[in-house]
């Protein structure tokens, strides 16, 4: 029995289904109806509509890169004048080895840095000569910024959804118990 896209339960069968991590077939989303008793098309209008609702905000992959024979991390932090940020994000982000290049707030006067970037290696030489790229490439050899390397692998996992009513009830449960 197909639910209907704006049904509440089967959207909230949906985003369980997803927050498990897609399948890793060829039709991933053929496999998500299956299990929930839907089909393909209503379960891709679904997630669009969840999406453009904003109830997901983002649908992306955990890339288990040590798996893959990475085994150098360094999360390069820069100190890009504010002004260029738009210019030389891009810039950064745009190469394969990058995994994720985001501005966040300076914490002023510790913490300076305003640009965010993670590139794997399958070690810390490796990771350095590919910063170096990115600074001759882009441009940034006049652009403080430090190689923040992993010490340690921490267990990596999609996001949780639930709803807020579901959340509520599982604090009120806590709660009394």
């Amino acid at each position: 029995m197909d639910m209907s896209v704006d049904d509440p339960v089967f959207e909230k069968s949906l985003i369980d289904a997803v927050s498990q991590g897609l399948p890793l077939v060829s039709q991933p989303y053929a496999a998500i109806a299956e299990q929930i008793g839907s089909s393909e098309a209503r379960v891709i209008e679904g997630l669009q509509r969840l999406i453009q609702r904003g109830d997901i905000k983002r649908f992306g992959v955990v890339v288990r890169h040590r798996k893959l024979g990475y085994r150098a991390n360094g999360m390069v932090v820069w100190d890009i004048p504010d002004e260029r940020i738009a210019e030389l994000g891009p810039c950064i982000g745009r190469y394969e080895f990058v995994t994720l290049c985001y501005q966040r707030p300076r914490r002023l006067p510790n913490w300076r840095y305003n640009l965010f970037s993670m590139v794997h290696g399958q070690d810390r030489n490796g990771v350095i000569e590919q910063v170096d790229i990115i600074i001759e490439q882009c441009g940034l050899q006049d652009i403080e910024h430090d190689i923040l390397f992993s010490g340690r692998c921490f267990k990596q996992r999609g996001a949780s959804y639930a709803r807020r009513e579901d959340k509520i009830k599982s604090e009120r449960t806590h709660v009394q118990a």
